[in-house]
């Protein structure tokens, strides 16, 4: 089993323990009996970082896209074409139309926003077509043939690791992260 294999294998046991836990927990009375699958628990897990990832792109100020914190790692808009490239090739094969990411060659905020939203909706197109029936097909991913539900794991998990990054460069802005800030 290759590298890429076994992280999958250990996400997907990551998000499958405690929803299996849950479910072998006896439900109150009033509640339903159902526990969400593991194809919705990717779908809220996309969603959460997703809105992280949008919110943090807003938050940085114009200026603030140029910033490194050393002159030897990527800036702060480099960190969102690299989300935004990523995602248009890894959600467009997913879909089964495969799509060349563009956004590495924006420098401005507006346009930067604009190739990460629209990574967003490629995206979104794919997390509403994937389904506990068609989570096992093989889809041509980065790294070859891969099951959908693992390739798109695998963009939640990369997105996770980007905005890990981004949330540093916010908080060396004195910019609360969108993670840290109070929930209303």
């Amino acid at each position: 089993m290759n590298r890429y294999a076994i992280i999958m294998v250990g996400l997907a046991g990551l998000l499958v323990s405690p929803l299996a836990a849950r479910a072998q927990a006896p439900a109150p009375a009033s509640a339903p009996t159902q526990a969400p699958s593991v194809v919705d628990a990717i779908r809220q897990s996309y969603n959460v970082v997703k809105n992280n990832l949008l919110k943090a792109a807003d938050k940085m100020p114009d200026d603030g896209y140029d910033f490194k914190p050393t002159p030897d790692v990527r800036s702060f808009g480099g960190w969102i074409a690299h989300v935004a490239d990523a995602q248009t090739g890894g959600c467009s094969r997913a879909l089964g139309t495969p799509k060349t990411p563009s956004a590495g060659s924006k420098t401005t905020k507006a346009d930067l926003v604009a190739a990460l939203k629209d990574s967003f909706d490629t995206c979104d197109a794919a997390y509403a077509a994937l389904s506990d029936a068609n989570a096992n097909d093989p889809i041509q991913s980065f790294r070859g043939p891969t099951p959908r539900l693992a390739a798109l794991a695998g963009n939640v998990a990369h997105d996770n690791e980007c905005y890990g990054a981004i949330a540093v460069y916010l908080r060396l802005k004195g910019i609360v992260p969108p993670s840290s800030e109070p929930r209303r």
